[in-house]
């Protein structure tokens, strides 16, 4: 049994691979590399930085005309919009506006609707077999769940080519596969290195999300990127969200409604996409 374990910077974060089979470790190494492909190609297609990114082209034109998707595209903003329905809007593809206002994000370019007023929402996109179009002036950011299907394409990519135990971790959105256990760490709410409580998954998945990592300071106030749709506001307390989901792409959406929707809906959410969460408080640490 060969095992390896490799590191690239993508999605805005490192993403590690770690994958054991009884393939000749060059093979291993090719399915390896095969993997890290497939998630380089949704960085292509859903950055909201890239300038050149699928995505930057829909914001720029969707409100105009119909824009054709990518399968991938189509998949993860699928996904996003029926989040959105189940959780009646705590998740919302659509938060980009607010997150440009603050800082947080860049605007699509010159060619967006600079007349944007945040006043539209997931509904205002109609998503059809010929591609995207939006019926109100609008950015869409899938940021909140793109990361966690990345994570799900390069760990389907890594078991059609028989790779047997694989760890699949974007900047701990992360999914495993094998017959083996593996111990997953979570990290504290206010420590990014430092770990609070640990799990054990088993073909499953783990996304976490809190507001340290992206809170800003600035004269106008304190921001993070986790943005309640309700209110407008964002998140910036001390804890933190993390689900275990059958797919990152859900665990990863999920951390959103677990925040932001009315505990009925979470719950209802949560029995629906067959996942549970665990949220840490600085004090006290685990409840």
């Amino acid at each position: 049994m060969n095992r390896i374990q490799r590191a690239r910077p993508l999605l805005g974060t490192l993403v590690r691979i770690t994958a054991e089979g009884a393939q000749p470790a060059d093979e291993l190494h090719a399915a390896v590399s095969a993997a890290f492909t497939e998630v380089a190609r949704v960085h292509a297609l859903m950055s909201y930085h890239e300038p050149d990114s699928e995505l930057t082209r829909v914001n720029r034109g969707a409100l105009e005309s119909r824009q054709a998707l990518h399968p991938h595209t189509r998949t993860v903003l699928a996904a996003a919009l029926e989040m959105a329905r189940l959780s009646a809007g705590a998740f919302d593809p659509s938060i980009a506006v607010q997150l440009t206002r603050w800082g947080l994000l860049p605007r699509p370019g010159p060619a967006a609707p600079h007349a944007t007023t945040g006043a539209a929402s997931w509904r205002d996109v109609e998503l059809d077999p010929e591609g995207v179009r939006f019926h109100r002036p609008l950015w869409l950011d899938l940021g909140g769940i793109a990361k966690g299907f990345a994570v799900d394409v390069a760990l389907e990519c890594l078991m059609k080519r028989g790779v047997r135990s694989i760890v699949v971790n974007a900047g701990g959105d992360l999914r495993v596969a094998g017959e083996r256990r593996h111990t997953v760490a979570v990290r504290h709410p206010r420590h990014a290195h430092a770990p609070a409580h640990e799990l054990s998954l088993c073909n499953e998945a783990l996304a976490t999300s809190s507001a340290f990592e992206s809170r800003r300071e600035s004269s106008a106030g304190t921001f993070s990127a986790l943005v309640d749709p309700h209110s407008g506001h964002c998140y910036c307390g001390g804890d933190s969200i993390s689900v275990r989901a059958p797919t990152c792409m859900s665990a990863d959406a999920l951390t959103k409604v677990a925040l932001f929707a009315a505990p009925d809906v979470a719950e209802s959410v949560f029995l629906t996409c067959q996942a549970h969460g665990i949220r840490l408080r600085t004090q006290p640490a685990v409840t």
